[in-house]
């Protein structure tokens, strides 16, 4: 019993480690470019526009999930464009009643949301053949991952390009530090298309390069776990025919 509540447990944090880590989308699976290249020069947007996806994420996927099976397989794209587009809409209303600041600096990136390339492959590929649970799983996983992504890479081209850290204000609560010092020495390179490239190529090699030396290193230790079964084998069998 306790061994099959173990193994459930870890099921359900491989779903949302997947989305976080193994199958990040923006480092791993390079979708949802658009926004994260042009939003992320604030942290504090970079924030909104994350916890906005993630809500978005979150309820279609459950709403896909929950309807599975009453949507026409023939419509089901029109659909989950349908479903998303809604999801949406609420959250641009809450953002314009209550951070209107937020929802200016977001501006045409915030209904794009709808036509954001994460959020349609989740309700494609997962949501549509998942429980409802594992969706909300997938989209927690997705979103986050999301999130983190451009949470990281706006606060090195905030910090390089403005001479700040997480500067602005949300609902009206002012936040972060403005470093007066650095910011006379801030390169605007960095808070530009042209910066964003480069910071998003240099994450992007080291999340590999990261990546690629774990999974040759799990790789290393299964040979060795097998040579050493395989080892074990001929001793079995040589001690045996003795």
């Amino acid at each position: 019993m306790k061994h099959n509540f173990r193994q459930n447990m870890i099921a359900k944090g491989s779903i949302v480690s997947n989305g976080i880590i193994t199958n990040n989308p923006i480092f791993r699976l390079v979708i949802g470019t658009c926004p994260t290249l042009a939003i992320t020069i604030s942290a504090v947007n970079s924030l909104g526009m994350g916890l906005a996806t993630t809500f978005v994420l979150i309820c279609s996927n459950a709403l896909v999930s929950l309807l599975r099976k009453v949507i026409p397989d023939k419509v089901r794209i029109p659909a989950y464009v349908l479903i998303i587009a809604t999801f949406v809409t609420v959250v641009e209303m809450i953002m314009r009643k209550f951070l209107p600041s937020l929802f200016d600096a977001l501006g045409i990136y915030l209904p794009l949301i709808v036509v954001n390339c994460i959020i349609f492959a989740r309700a494609e590929s997962f949501a549509s053949s998942n429980s409802v649970f594992d969706s909300v799983l997938d989209g927690v996983g997705m979103g986050l991952g999301f999130t983190i992504a451009i949470l990281i890479m706006s606060i090195i081209r905030e910090f390089l390009g403005a001479g700040s850290f997480f500067y602005g204000s949300l609902a009206g609560i002012a936040m972060g530090l403005k470093f007066d010092g650095l910011s006379e020495y801030a390169m605007n390179f960095f808070v530009m298309p042209a910066g964003g490239f480069l910071v998003f190529g240099f994450i992007m090699a080291a999340v590999n390069a990261i990546t690629d030396r774990a999974q040759k290193k799990k790789n290393k230790q299964k040979e060795l776990m097998k040579n050493k079964v395989n080892a074990e084998i001929v001793t079995a069998h040589e001690e045996a025919a003795l």
